[in-house]
């Protein structure tokens, strides 16, 4: 029979929140799973202990944004909103039915006043990376890592350009001395001392925010952006590593320094790395090897010149130090120059009756120069390293590691675009939000085990 049930609303129900939240919530996992004790003492020293009104709960406060960034929610406004009416939200903050919210102008106070300039979002991040090694969710053996564009908080079109100085490479004085070695292995006088002379480029710097980078590359949109430089474990895909940079810096340019914090921070003895095509420099294939690190790179394939024989066909001989062309006729050393590459030349008497000349080099002497980097040999030994059985499956299993940690935080939890401004708080997005994914991963599975 038909029967209505309208103006219930008002009826008197006795009943708990706890009644209300389904056993197999995520958040209730989360909750029994993660330990959050630790918030509040890492935060003590940021309040004033007997000074002011009292603040609200720390600890709510993290939970707060904890819950915007697991399920993606866009703003702090939106956020308040969707606590207000959710039994869940309410249910994981300790907030009864009937408490009020804490407003979100509180969420965005103190992370712009309180929290300004601290460590405490990264301090977050690594502890939750150590409740996953207490779980033995990681093992610190094959790491992957790469970086992803955040569309940055600001229009394109809205620039003014300016002329900066271009940093020095970290890697510089080890490259000078590798090179003063190199010389003097081969009988060569030690270069003459150089002033420096400080280059610089003309860059594009957003109006808005400053602290983008103007991305353009090659299959990338173009615009101001960051780069989001993250290293997930091969054991359970737990994010190990999250570092944000300007969007016109280079993938490669902070990857070594970011290994040896994780190596010095959570104690990790890395065997293995798997990195994109992108991470395959002599700088880095030197690091990896100093550091005895077997290191799987993807091959980057580099156009020669239509008509011409290319690099690769000119085989080198580490003993006695010389190339061996196509027609068999040997390059010899020539020098070292201040960039760290050795010059390779041929015999221009031979070369100018050469058949292949025309297809070789278009010197007017009829030399063939080649050169090859003092670290040169390093990056032969990751291109090996590649082509073995473990180099294969260390690759292939790349796409389902760091590929997909970085589409789960873009499409689950909002990292598609950096909701504020400035290179640190796009940081602090960074760093909650492969945080949060960090807890969904050691939740689900315990709970799995359970």
């Amino acid at each position: 029979m038909f029967q209505s049930r309208q103006n219930r609303q008002n009826e008197l129900e006795i009943v708990t929140i706890e009644e209300l939240v389904p056993e197999n919530h995520l958040l209730r996992k989360i909750d029994h799973y993660i330990d959050f004790s630790f918030i509040p003492e890492k935060v003590r020293p940021y309040y004033c202990e007997d000074n002011g009104r009292p603040s609200l709960d720390p600890l709510v406060l993290f939970k707060m944004m904890f819950i915007g960034y697991i399920y993606g929610i866009r703003s702090e406004r939106e956020l308040e909103r969707q606590i207000q009416t959710n039994v869940a939200y309410r249910w994981f903050l300790g907030l009864n039915l009937t408490d009020s919210v804490p407003h979100h102008s509180t969420i965005s106070w103190n992370r712009r006043m309180r929290f300004h300039e601290t460590d405490i979002f990264q301090e977050v991040f690594d502890e939750i990376v150590h409740q996953a090694m207490n779980h033995r969710m990681v093992s610190g053996r094959v790491l992957y890592t790469d970086s992803t564009h955040l569309k940055a908080n600001a229009n394109k079109k809205k620039f003014s350009r300016k002329e900066v100085h271009v940093e020095t490479a970290d890697y510089i004085e080890e490259l000078n001395e590798a090179v003063e070695q190199d010389r003097a292995d081969h009988g060569k006088k030690p270069l003459k001392d150089k002033e420096e002379v400080k280059k610089t480029k003309e860059i594009k710097v957003s109006h808005t925010d400053p602290e983008s980078g103007y991305l353009y590359r090659d299959h990338k949109p173009e615009g101001f952006f960051y780069l989001d430089h993250r290293t997930t474990d091969i054991k359970y895909n737990i994010i190990t590593d999250v570092h944000i940079t300007p969007g016109n810096i280079h993938d490669s340019k902070p990857y070594l320094q970011r290994l040896d914090r994780q190596i010095k921070r959570f104690g990790f003895h890395v065997e293995a790395v798997g990195l994109d095509a992108g991470y395959l420099t002599s700088p880095i294939c030197h690091g990896l090897a100093q550091r005895k690190v077997f290191g799987v790179i993807a091959h980057r394939r580099y156009q020669s010149r239509k008509g011409f024989i290319p690099k690769w066909k000119y085989k080198y001989e580490e003993d006695p130090d010389h190339y061996i062309c196509p027609q068999g006729e040997m390059l010899t050393y020539a020098t070292t120059d201040r960039e760290g590459y050795r010059h390779y030349k041929s015999d221009p008497a031979k070369c100018k009756a050469c058949p292949l000349l025309a297809q070789c080099n278009q010197n007017h002497n009829h030399q063939k120069t080649i050169t090859r980097h003092v670290w040169e040999g390093s990056k032969e030994q990751v291109r090996q390293n590649r082509l073995s059985n473990e180099g294969k499956w260390i690759y292939r299993m790349r796409k389902e590691k760091i590929e997909r940690s970085f589409a789960d935080s873009k499409e689950l939890h909002g990292l598609r675009y950096c909701r504020l401004r400035g290179k640190q708080k796009v940081s602090e997005q960074a760093l909650l939000t492969a945080a949060c994914q960090n807890m969904k991963k050691i939740a689900l599975h315990l709970d799995r085990l359970s």
